[in-house]
């Protein structure tokens, strides 16, 4: 057989799957007769209203000289660990905004990092493709450094996130610019499972980000490149569990739904969605018009304790409160007073949900906590 019948056979295979993705699609639209806000609305329900003094800015954390690209709460909910441009990982107080470690970094490259459960160790990764770990509680060197306590090499590509496997500080998942994601034990450095790569039912382009279910920690999504989140069993690395289609631009973020039972993604196509593991649905859309008709992308996600509250980071420095069960913004802190100047490029919540944290390329991260009236959600 030539190359020629070769690439005409394989464009018309493709085409083949396309069209029967379009008629997935269309398929699966005619089943979902509602949505989630379409839903409460018929029950009378009515959206979450935030005062102006319900969430406020009561902390800016000072220090990066560099875009803050990503950042982490641990369990005990004080502290914060942020990654930079600048090349350095800095441990905060959240309580007192006081720096508790700076880590120089062996390549300034830095895109993700996450503390450990323990809140013991933290680890980052970024286009030096290999996942270093650091003990807080290690000596430094006589140059001032902390020392590498395991690096985790093995990535063909960059290394876009990772995340501590709930309850332990053993084990770490990250994802890739290779396509894949790989679940580490951190005692031995090496590889337990790879998830994508060679495998057919894996991503066929960048992953981006990763999410652990808190419920089930045996299950992660992830969202890549190729417009999909998939759902994957870390028992089972040769074929995800499903693959979650309806972006139409590069997946950025992934999270857990509270419940396990749900999880919301992020985009550059400018929406937020919210999907069922156990159906493989759609549940609802995110999406806020703007005017100008530029569309600002997703960059990062996280829902509230309850779930009832989604944050959304937008690359045109917005920051949205989504009512989720109405799929309404009740607040832009991208609005209000002390409000960042750049991309919002990461938030997270802390463990008991009552202060929200967001970092920007305008250098800082800035600690958003509930008051006023306003119990946590």
């Amino acid at each position: 057989m030539s190359v020629k019948e070769l690439k005409e056979r394989h464009m018309a295979a493709t085409q083949t799957v396309n069209d029967l993705r379009e008629k997935l699609k269309q398929k699966r639209l005619q089943l979902l007769d509602t949505d989630v806000s379409g839903y409460a609305r018929s029950q009378g329900k009515t959206p979450v209203i935030f005062g102006p003094t319900d969430l406020v800015c009561c902390r800016i954390l000072q220090g990066h000289t560099g875009k803050v690209y990503s950042l982490d709460w641990t369990p005990e909910k004080n502290r914060i660990v942020s990654a930079s441009q600048d090349g350095r990982l800095i441990v905060w107080n959240a309580l007192t905004s006081q720096k508790t470690h700076a880590i120089k970094l062996p390549c300034a490259w830095v895109m993700t990092c996450a503390f450990s459960p323990s809140g013991q160790s933290v680890a980052c990764g970024g286009l030096d493709s290999v996942c270093s770990i650091f003990n807080l509680n290690s000596p430094i060197d006589k140059d001032g450094n902390h020392p590498v306590s395991r690096m985790l090499s093995g990535h063909k590509g960059y290394v876009s996130s990772c995340q501590y496997v709930p309850d332990e500080d053993t084990h770490v998942i990250t994802s890739s610019g290779d396509q894949t994601c790989v679940l580490w034990d951190i005692t031995t450095g090496l590889r337990t499972s790879v998830f994508g790569g060679e495998f057919q039912s894996g991503h066929t382009a960048d992953v981006q980000s990763v999410s652990i279910s808190s419920s089930n920690p045996r299950l992660f999504v992830s969202g890549s490149c190729d417009s999909t989140a998939r759902l994957w069993d870390t028992r089972v690395a040769s074929r995800a569990q499903r693959t979650f289609y309806g972006h139409e631009g590069d997946v950025n973020t992934v999270k857990f739904f509270p419940d396990g039972n749900r999880f919301g993604t992020g985009s550059d196509d400018g929406t937020c969605r919210l999907f069922d593991i156990r159906t493989g649905h759609q549940l609802q859309v995110y999406y806020q018009p703007h005017g100008d008709g530029d569309i600002p992308h997703v960059t990062s996600m996280a829902f509230s304790i309850s779930g009832r509250l989604l944050f959304v980071g937008y690359s045109n420095g917005d920051c949205y409160v989504w009512d989720t069960l109405l799929a309404k913004v009740v607040l832009n802190l991208g609005a209000v007073q002390n409000s960042h100047e750049g991309r919002i490029s990461c938030l997270g919540l802390s463990a008991d949900g009552s202060a929200l944290c967001t970092g920007s390329w305008d250098t800082n991260l800035k600690i958003w906590a509930f008051g006023g009236h306003r119990s946590v959600i």
